[in-house]
């Protein structure tokens, strides 16, 4: 600004001097005086303007490239991915080199997760494409008087060597001269902690050869930005920045331990760096005496803070994010850290803030943008799910402690009432018959559905269960507790969980003194007992439950109370009671004139028969329940009965096969083999895995000779899936139908350890009955293979847990084998 002063003095002067002096000299001396006062103006114009890059007076070095660059942090890790993807973004843009706009980098994510480190990381490695300098500025965004973008550009320009006067203009003309001196130029441009797009874009140059680089924590939404969102460490990565500041052997020696601490720390580099820097200054500190101080969630945010700043502590960088947010936010995200579930779906929150749904879905997105929660996926029903960070949780609870108490129930309260609605409703779509006489139809798209909604709630259900316990709402504890059993029972999955919650509706219906609610729980729980071979546990509690429904004139419940008592006798071995009790089931059925529920029992009672070898009569049941099913366009229930007819078909041919008429067993294998493809192909369509596993397993139980080979895979594919749904009494019954299969194979050894497996497994889940059975088809496979002295000891075995039992119809069985080993 100096120049065009000291120009117009020295023009004044020469003219003055040319125009005004009366010299007695020659015209030719005066010509010269002349022109030696224009090139006095030149060289001094020359001198003291500003030159653009390069340029330097006589003798001059050239000026310094800028470079404000930060520096690369010391224990820098990982990140190779994402360097990847930068290297890949700058190096086309560089081939693209008539590309009008500069390249815009956006590094976005939560607060600790690395991004300013990438940043310096990543400028270093192109230095060298810049020859014209690096910029650098800290935006200070969310902090209460983030830096402006004319300071910036003030900044920017004076590095740059522009001299500014005192009063540069605003923000317009400060613009334009950072257009004018990044022209021709190549500089690299590194804005750090950006708050929004408003404080960013008068920041950008026009220049094709410039590039500029922003950090974020929440996507600034820039025209032309290439946006990259910043995620935290992978447990490895995690692992090994903490090896790399706290010792690489002491993470070696405990490894465990590493492993935990990174996953308390959320995998956030923050915390890593953090706990790191503790451990590398108290060698005396083992890594397990760290994660411990980590478990205490009440400590642990005073664990991950070195000091009250953002870059040391993890409380205050959340508090960062936190202090963006709006008032309503904030008390949502309060509200979500008093719940234990892992994710919810977007109706949580207007629940929680009584609002709409939809609008309780957008304070979540707005949530997600201010990186204090993430969108967990979309599950099986659709629906989008969201969680908050683990240490934003423990942020947002420590907060929480100051909440009114009465108006933080009553959130939860809405939450619940609102999770009761839709277990019930799912419920009763999936199984309708268990919860009214006569209960509604639905559809086999409904009640897909409703599984569906069952295997993405599962966990939230149970921490939503646990919450309505720990406010001692108890008749809200026994109603989530009762829709989540009904859905388990109808899916046959999820057992452990199935049984703990049945055990807490027990515990509910009590404190509510709700006598029918009890007696409702107890069958619940019988029913998962037996499932699980504690048998006698279950008809305990079906007992009780009759004598309550009794009492209470509760006819259609007293029914099922005694089908109840009837399966768990049956399936403890004594047939005789359990008839006894299922006839009785089925005549109650009739009265209230429920045909389903009849339909049902008599199927059980086909069972029955045909354990007793009584196959015909098993028929004729299963021929009734299959009309009755047909006719009310109740496939499922069709399906189930499919499956009890395959096997009564294949029980049959054996017989056939037994006296010798071949061609009417081969027949009867065909019938079975048809009855059972059709009912496993009816589950496959619908999904119902549990379903589809018994009638593979049945199919592997017909005993075809033409088709042996077969039938050991479908009992191995029954297995793999029984396995993963986690039921053991399954898996247990289906390591017997595998010890038959091989048994009829001549496979004795194989056969042997699949039965002896069968075995133990039935007496870890105290199933004696077929603990039993187990025994005593081990002691007939060694017969059949003509070893009667192998034979010999499991039958004896058998025959004493029968004797036990009182189980006469298992002993006359036994007996006849050890006549045969031991004539």
């Amino acid at each position: 600004m100096v120049a065009p002063v000291s120009a117009g003095i020295a023009a004044a002067a020469a003219s003055i001097l040319a125009a005004s002096v009366d010299w007695d000299i020659p015209p030719i001396a005066k010509v010269g005086v002349t022109l030696t006062a224009a090139l006095l103006v030149g060289l001094t114009t020359w001198a003291t303007t500003e030159r653009p890059r390069g340029e330097s007076a006589a003798g001059e070095p050239p000026s310094l490239a800028p470079d404000q660059w930060p520096p690369v942090p010391e224990h820098f890790t990982g990140r190779a991915e994402s360097l990847a993807r930068l290297r890949a973004v700058f190096g086309a843009r560089r081939k693209a080199r008539d590309v009008a706009p500069p390249l815009v980098v956006s590094l976005y994510g939560r607060g600790g997760v690395g991004k300013s480190a990438l940043m310096a990381r990543f400028g270093q490695e192109v230095a060298e494409w810049f020859p014209d300098g690096r910029l650098h500025a800290d935006l200070r965004g969310g902090v209460d008087a983030p830096v402006r973008p004319d300071e910036v550009l003030i900044g920017f320009l004076r590095a740059l060597g522009v001299r500014l006067t005192t009063d540069p203009g605003g923000l317009d003309e400060l613009r334009k001269l950072w257009l004018t001196w990044t022209k021709g130029r190549k500089i690299l441009i590194g804005l750090d902690n950006a708050h929004g797009a408003d404080q960013v874009e008068p920041l950008i140059p026009a220049e094709p050869g410039c590039a500029v680089m922003v950090t974020s924590r929440q996507p600034l939404f820039l025209n032309g930005t290439h946006d990259t969102q910043l995620g935290v460490f992978s447990e490895a990565h995690g692992v090994e920045l903490l090896a790399r500041l706290a010792g690489g052997a002491r993470v070696v020696d405990d490894l465990d331990s590493a492993k935990e601490i990174v996953r308390l720390c959320d995998y956030l580099p923050l915390a890593i760096n953090i706990c790191g820097g503790r451990l590398a200054t108290r060698e005396q500190w083992t890594l397990r005496q760290m994660a411990d101080r980590l478990a205490d969630e009440r400590r642990r945010l005073d664990q991950l803070e070195l000091a009250q700043t953002v870059d040391k502590s993890v409380r205050a960088s959340v508090q960062l994010s936190y202090d963006d947010c709006t008032g309503m936010q904030r008390r949502l995200l309060r509200l979500l850290s008093g719940l234990t579930s892992p994710d919810v779906p977007g109706w949580v929150a207007g629940e929680l803030l009584d609002i709409s749904g939809l609008d309780g879905g957008d304070q979540l997105e707005a949530l997600i943008d201010a990186q204090l929660a993430e969108c967990s996926g979309t599950d099986q029903t659709g629906a989008l799910r969201y969680r908050l960070h683990d240490l934003v949780k423990v942020f947002a609870a420590e907060l929480a402690e100051a909440d009114e108490p009465d108006r933080r129930r009553a959130a939860f309260e809405r939450v619940l009432h609102g999770y009761r609605r839709r277990a019930e409703e799912a419920a009763q779509d999936r199984w309708p018959q268990d919860w009214s006489r006569a209960g509604r139809r639905s559809s086999a798209e409904v009640q897909v559905h409703a599984g569906d909604w069952l295997n993405a709630e599962r966990l939230t259900l149970i921490a939503m269960v646990h919450l309505a316990r720990q406010l001692d709402l108890w008749e809200l504890t026994w109603g989530l507790a009762r829709a989540f059993c009904s859905l388990c029972h109808s899916l046959r999955a999820y057992w452990a969980d199935w049984h703990a919650m049945a055990e807490i509706g027990c515990e509910a219906a009590t404190r509510t003194g709700d006598r029918r609610a009890l007696a409702i729980s107890l069958l619940d729980r019988a029913a998962v007992q037996a499932g699980l071979g504690g048998h006698e546990q279950g008809r305990a509690g079906a007992e009780r439950a009759l004598e309550i429904f009794t009492e209470l004139g509760e006819t259609w419940w007293a029914a099922r109370a005694t089908r109840t008592i009837g399966m768990t006798l049956f399936s403890d071995g004594h047939l005789d009671r359990a008839q006894q009790y299922l006839i009785g089931a089925i005549a109650a059925f009739k009265a209230e004139e429920d045909l389903w529920w009849l339909a049902r029992t008599q199927r059980n009672l086909a069972e029955l028969r045909l354990a007793e070898r009584r196959p015909e009569e098993a028929r004729e049941l299963l021929e009734d329940s299959l009309a009755i099913f047909k006719r009310d366009g109740n496939r499922y229930s069709e399906a189930q009965t499919l499956r009890a007819y395959g096997e009564v078909l294949a029980a049959q041919a054996r017989g056939l096969h037994r006296d010798g008429d071949h061609r009417a067993a081969q027949d009867g294998f065909t019938r079975a083999g048809f009855s059972l493809d059709r009912a496993a192909e009816m589950f496959r369509q619908r999904g119902e895995l549990w379903e589809e596993a018994r009638c593979l397993r049945a199919a592997g139980e017909v005993g075809d000779p033409s088709n042996l080979l077969r039938e050991l895979d479908f009992v191995r594919r029954a297995e793999e899936i029984l396995v993963a749904l986690g039921d053991s009494w399954g898996v247990a019954r289906t390591a017997l139908s595998s010890g038959r299969a091989l048994a009829r194979l001549g496979r004795i050894a194989e056969s042997e350890a699949a039965l002896r497996r069968a075995v133990q497994a039935f007496e870890e889940l105290d199933d004696r009955w077929w603990m039993a059975l187990s025994l005593r088809y081990l002691g007939e496979a060694h017969l059949d293979a003509g070893g009667p002295r192998a034979a010999v000891e499991p039958l004896e075995q058998a025959r004493e847990i029968y004797r036990s039992l009182g189980n006469e119809a298992g002993m006359r069985r036994t007996l006849e084998l050890l006549r045969r080993a031991a004539p």
